[in-house]
């Protein structure tokens, strides 16, 4: 057993941790799943955190494939999942070179933009979205907000703000959005592996720690696949908005304490 799971404070802070991940990726886009990171980093090394995370994500992603198999939009997917490849090189390449902090940042201000935008167009001001070009095709769209999830899915496992900005601009159901997150995901995670090995995130037990803490990633996105199903279109829909700014808040606030301190 690796010593870590044995610490109370470290159970104490990644069992909710994981719970709140996996719930997140089962019925609500990833949009929270972010804050599992932070969670951990009260108890642990950013290294061990990002690290710890990559193999439970994966664990996540193999129980949500089956859970919505089929149900994804690939023309939606595709493009996205393409862009992300060069996004996670660069995320590996300047790893070591961006502050955590500046990409938090960056992240936060995206999200909170967008929200902020889609306001303003719902109250009248500026340029009306236009419902047919919203079911047109629009693959470099796809593929720069995709390279975008990549980048920040590699530095702190926080790709759900960027994929969602782009993703909740397109005519999709709500299971639809929800398995293209899967989807999308499940790829990003499995081509990060790589880069984490090499950039050295699994070297200080994280994949033993994991074996661990997997039962709990299987029950929290099972959890929320659950919920998913009891939650109506519109409020589905207004809870990830809503998940969407308190996320970019919250990234805000520890990107720019982060710089600063």
């Amino acid at each position: 057993m690796p010593p870590e799971i044995a610490d109370p404070l470290f159970l104490a802070a990644a069992v909710p941790a994981v719970l709140l991940a996996g719930i997140s990726k089962g019925g609500f886009g990833a949009g929270a799943g972010f804050a599992a990171t932070p969670l951990l980093l009260l108890v642990a090394s950013p290294e061990v955190a990002v690290g710890l995370m990559l193999p439970l994500l994966m664990v996540m992603d193999l129980t949500g494939l089956r859970a919505w198999r089929g149900r994804w939009n690939l023309r939606e997917a595709r493009p996205m999942m393409i862009g992300a490849v060069p996004g996670i090189a660069l995320g590996a390449a300047f790893f070591w070179a961006v502050p955590e902090a500046a990409v938090r940042l960056l992240i936060g201000l995206i999200a909170l933009g967008f929200v902020a935008f889609q306001l303003a167009q719902a109250r009248g001001w500026g340029p009306r979205p236009d419902p047919e070009a919203a079911r047109r095709p629009a693959p470099l769209r796809a593929g720069f907000w995709g390279g975008v999830a990549g980048f920040t899915s590699f530095a702190s496992h926080a790709g759900g703000p960027p994929a969602a900005v782009h993703l909740l601009t397109r005519p999709l159901s709500k299971s639809e959005y929800q398995a293209t997150t899967v989807i999308l995901f499940w790829w990003v995670n499995v081509v990060k592996l790589g880069p984490y090995w090499a950039v050295g995130l699994f070297d200080e037990g994280q994949l033993g720690a994991a074996l661990w803490l997997a039962p709990v990633a299987v029950v929290g996105m099972l959890l929320g696949v659950w919920a998913h199903h009891r939650v109506p279109a519109h409020l589905y829909f207004g809870l990830i908005r809503v998940m969407l700014t308190l996320t970019g808040g919250k990234l805000v606030w520890d990107g720019a304490t982060g710089l600063i301190g």
